[in-house]
């Protein structure tokens, strides 16, 4: 995935609507040293120092949501306890709909306590209850779904097989799914994976897909062979397994397979990596992306989770950050027309001039270079529209271009009279100059105003058109027909 794609889907995901359903509980950490034995019996003693309250279950998935900007709503059942109570606060508090989640008195809000000494658990105490929901609050969690499903892009379901996603549960959300066309990504447990039929998605981790397939994964051939059971008991769009060091893998209801390496630079806590997972590949699917950029993005977003400790969130600029960390002079230039215009309509009221130019570029030469230096000129900041490859072959024929357009992109990136480039597919910058009104239009010498695309538009706002004068006899033309000459 490229960095310009990512920040297109967060630049979206604001207006994402996402519902998460499912088990919810507090994640309590308490952090302290142990240094001292207890004289009541041989167990460490741990002096804590510090308490931590974090959401988590289906609410850490609502969490991860919330933190990559998209708006949540939370469909639970809980209890009508003191833990129950911080659980909706902290959910209003992030600006989380929970006019989904019921109250039972009789339930007890699940929270699970971990108790740290050196960055590492020493115990972990659970309070909760397991037990399924009963028939009214099935048909209460029904008629939300019945009554709201129209209002979001994706649906999430976190199993923690504490009691709400019973079957007549999981068959109203599927069935929401289907008939608003939107997806539903299924963060599974237990061995029984037919009661997700109707999901697009579904997240096992290796262990859970071992467990549920019945068959010992020790290899890719078996990982495939659990995965395509899932799937064939499912009848999933897609499975994705996550492999903790090993990376992710996607298997495709078609057969096709992609293994996705992990990013992970240092692992500290896997603790929520899965929610965080299943957040991010939901938030791709729902803003467009197919399933592999998703799988993609999911899995920058876990190789960044890990490396904190506890369930942790990650952010946009985090994720964005480490698309980006192989090219850090010139991939944050390149950009995709949503985040684009976002960006010129802030420069112009910051009272920037903004200066656009297109064309091939291709094998970048000195009067190129003049050619854009002088261009910067006109304004504060240049936007370079860059034709694809496929518009180049329109325009220049079959054997061109001879460098691809990614190259193009990050070569023209690099120079500091750029400020953005951005790849078009049509054969004319058209639809560019409608969407970012530069206050002015350049091109090359070898045009009249008369015969510039785009003349009457940028001119219709109040913009112009400056001509600037190419260095005579620098041309990519002349650069191969001297190559031809000197090698053939």
């Amino acid at each position: 995935m490229e960095r310009k794609d990512a920040e297109s889907v967060f630049n979206k995901a604001r207006k994402i609507k996402a519902l998460v359903i499912g088990d919810l509980m507090l994640d309590e950490y308490l952090w302290g040293k142990a240094e001292r034995i207890s004289p009541e019996a041989p167990v460490q003693v741990v002096d804590v120092s510090r308490e931590d309250l974090r959401l988590g279950g289906a609410g850490n998935v609502a969490n991860n949501l919330v933190a990559l900007g998209c708006e949540v709503s939370v469909c639970s059942v809980i209890g009508g306890d003191e833990h129950g109570g911080i659980l909706r606060r902290a959910f209003t508090g992030k600006g989380i709909d929970v006019g989904g989640v019921f109250e039972d008195p009789m339930r007890t809000t699940s929270k699970k306590t971990r108790v740290l000494a050196a960055n590492q658990q020493i115990v972990r105490i659970d309070r909760e209850s397991k037990e399924a929901v009963n028939s009214w609050f099935e048909d209460r969690i029904i008629s939300f779904l019945r009554e709201h499903g129209g209002e979001w892009n994706v649906i999430l379901v976190s199993d923690y097989m504490k009691g709400v996603l019973t079957p007549r549960v999981l068959s109203a959300v599927f069935e929401t799914g289907k008939l608003a066309d939107i997806p539903v990504v299924v963060d599974p447990k237990g061995t029984d994976y037919s009661k997700y039929r109707g999901a697009t998605i579904i997240t096992p981790n290796r262990k859970e897909a071992e467990i549920a397939s019945r068959i010992s994964i020790v290899d890719e051939e078996s990982l495939g062979n659990a995965s395509s059971s899932l799937l064939a008991e499912g009848h999933y769009e897609a499975l994705l397994v996550t492999r903790s060091s090993e990376g992710m893998s996607l298997y495709m209801r078609d057969g096709s397979v992609t293994h996705i390496p992990t990013l992970a630079r240092e692992v500290y806590d896997v603790t929520g990596a899965g929610d965080t997972v299943m957040a991010t590949l939901a938030l791709g699917l729902a803003c467009g992306l197919g399933f592999v950029e998703s799988a993609r993005l999911a899995n920058v977003a876990a190789g960044i989770a890990v490396g904190k400790l506890g369930t942790s969130t990650v952010s946009p600029a985090e994720i964005i950050g480490s698309i980006g960390h192989d090219h850090l002079d010139s991939d944050v230039k390149i950009k995709n027309l949503d985040v684009l215009t976002s960006i010129v309509e802030g420069e112009k009221k910051r009272g920037k001039k903004v200066v656009f130019t297109n064309g091939c570029f291709d094998l970048l030469h000195v009067g190129h270079v003049r050619y854009l230096q002088k261009a910067r000129k006109y304004g504060d900041l240049l936007v370079l529209g860059l034709n694809s490859d496929d518009s180049v072959r329109r325009l220049k024929g079959e054997k061109r271009p001879l460098i691809g357009q990614k190259e193009r992109a990050h070569i023209l990136a690099a120079l500091d009279c750029i400020d953005y480039v951005i790849i078009f597919d049509e054969d004319t910058p058209i639809r560019l100059l409608e969407a970012l009104k530069p206050s002015v239009l350049v091109k090359g010498g070898d045009y009249t105003p008369e015969t510039v695309v785009g003349k009457d538009l940028v001119e219709s706002y109040g913009g112009k058109v400056e001509l600037v004068e190419f260095v005579d006899g620098r041309s990519t033309t002349n650069i191969i027909e001297k190559i031809l000459q000197s090698y053939s």
